[in-house]
């Protein structure tokens, strides 16, 4: 298994038992930034876990080994039904081909210089910015829908180098504004870009900053094939654009599927399309899927070798972005 060198990226996980759950018998579910992973007790391994993302060291390889733990990594945004169709009519051979892939994670949150010098900022605790805190998400539906990294190539910016020192023990985040206090070094990145190259042949692109005024949590991609297209934009989740090469000329272009039950994981929403749902429907999915897999004796993904190579996929961005040159993304399998 190749070494995660980006030790920083995802430092800090907690433990908290999940006796209550009778199914799920002894798991755990981890989250950011509580307790250094060094102090996991020794008994987490023996466990069922469910990590907020993605795994940070080898030091979950021997749980990704045993066929007998469940184990899964939170990319909860693959679990939007709409993107799960868009997963189904890749497979079904709907569009052809893949050739091409163009995704985007876009916030406004940072945008500001006077937002206050949240832990997303800290080197020390958060390992790095917009690279791990958000488009990681996107690498991660970039594999599920289209195939391994081969090689990146990748710019990082910084652009805000100071904001104001938070007063208090709550993360404000861009809830509020700094006043003219002291001011810390922001020391992550704010903005990437990366151009990609899939193993499989078809290229693609990802860029995410939390620095673009007017965009929420605009969480976009396209991917073109050899007999069509799908666009997906999370700000309208029920919704799936789709262009069939195989349409009459006269009626081809892009069409708007709204997502309901006849579509992935439709039996558990509401019962006809478009009623809408939410970023909690996509935990609910989640959690559905991770506890069925433990009381059937089954298994889930992403799991813990998903996150690992997304992190591998971090280490060969800020490679080469420190390089400025295409670097291989190497393979967990290794």
């Amino acid at each position: 298994m190749p070494e995660h060198t980006t030790k920083a990226t995802w430092p800090v996980v907690a433990m908290v038992p999940m006796t209550a759950v009778a199914a799920a018998g002894e798991c755990g579910i981890l989250s950011h930034r509580v307790a250094p992973i060094a102090r996991l007790p020794a008994t987490a391994a023996a466990q069922n876990e469910w990590l907020t993302r993605p795994v940070p060291t080898p030091s979950r390889a021997e749980t990704i080994k045993d066929k007998n733990i469940v184990h899964m990594v939170a990319f909860n945004y693959r679990r939007t039904p709409a993107v799960a169709l868009a997963k189904k009519y890749i497979e079904e051979g709907a569009i052809g081909k893949v050739i091409s892939f163009r995704g985007t994670y876009l916030q406004d949150w940072s945008a500001d210089p006077n937002s206050p010098l949240s832990w997303r900022f800290q080197k020390s605790i958060a390992g790095s910015g917009a690279l791990g805190d958000i488009a990681t998400h996107v690498f991660d539906m970039a594999r599920y829908l289209v195939g391994e990294f081969s090689a990146v190539n990748a710019v990082l910016s910084t652009w805000i180098p100071e904001r104001p020192l938070q007063a208090g023990g709550a993360d404000a985040l861009g809830t509020v504004r700094g006043g003219e206090g002291p001011r810390g070094e922001v020391d992550v990145d704010d903005e990437v870009m990366t151009m990609i190259r899939f193993a499989n042949g078809a290229v693609g692109s990802v860029e995410a900053t939390r620095n673009a005024h007017g965009r929420n949590n605009y969480i976009t991609f396209e991917i073109h094939g050899t007999d069509g297209s799908i666009v997906f934009n999370y700000e309208r989740r029920d919704e799936l654009q789709v262009c069939f090469a195989s349409d009459q000329a006269d009626r081809r272009g892009f069409r708007t599927v709204y997502t309901g039950p006849d579509h992935p994981y439709g039996e558990g929403l509401w019962p006809i399309p478009a009623l809408g749902i939410g970023y909690g429907e996509t935990k609910i999915i989640e959690a559905y899927d991770f506890f069925k897999a433990i009381a059937e004796g089954g298994s889930v993904s992403p799991n813990f070798a998903d996150g690992y190579q997304v992190a591998l996929i971090d280490d060969a961005i800020v490679e080469s972005a420190a390089k400025e040159s295409w670097v291989d993304v190497p393979q967990i399998t290794d």
